[in-house]
């Protein structure tokens, strides 16, 4: 166990003093300390991300963060918390990102239609059916753009925002409302 411990207090030691005199302007020190920093930072986010693909990003977050913040660290504290705490902050980072992300996006499932192909094997392929033209045509102006520009037109929330002169949020809300009424309309025809 003691073999362990000097292991640690030794990388403490080389850690510290590399941070130190990346304070002072040392770029070579800078150096030495991102390159042993990047396996551990990788190890401990791997530990807490399953996410393989977000790995990556969430360790060059980190290491962006511990660039931009070392100046807040102080040479008579040890360096493995402070860098525990900036690897923490990453991953809460990307935690709620995420969160933000699965709030923002809006689902464009329609009970009873298929979703388009990629790619139609012919032009007619994605011709919308009589009954959702006819429920299309029933609903107000503004959700049906929405609705035809997201949906049929395969445009990102932001592209057809600016197609249609509204901010995304309020081209979210008009699709959504249109999802909801071709839905009810689309399920009281089939009935």
């Amino acid at each position: 166990m003691d073999g362990r411990r000097d292991v640690l207090d030794e990388r403490e030691q080389s850690w510290r003093g590399w941070m130190v005199a990346a304070q002072s302007g040392d770029g070579e020190a800078y150096q030495r300390l991102l390159l042993e920093l990047l396996p551990f930072a990788r190890r401990l986010v791997a530990s807490r991300v399953s996410d393989a693909a977000a790995r990556e990003d969430i360790v060059q977050n980190a290491l962006v963060s511990i660039h931009r913040a070392r100046h807040t660290y102080r040479a008579e504290r040890p360096f493995t918390p402070w860098l525990h705490a900036v690897l923490r902050n990453a991953i809460s980072d990307w935690g709620r990102s995420r969160v933000r992300l699965s709030r923002r996006e809006v689902s464009l499932e329609i009970d009873g239609i298929p979703e388009p192909a990629v790619e139609p094997a012919d032009p007619f392929a994605d011709a919308i059916s009589p009954e959702l033209e006819q429920a299309l045509a029933s609903i107000p102006k503004a959700q049906r753009e929405a609705v035809e520009l997201i949906h049929l037109e395969g445009l990102s929330v932001t592209e057809a925002a600016v197609r249609a002169g509204v901010s995304s949020g309020a081209l979210k809300v008009r699709a959504h409302r249109g999802y909801r009424a071709l839905r009810a309309l689309l399920r009281g025809r089939g009935e």
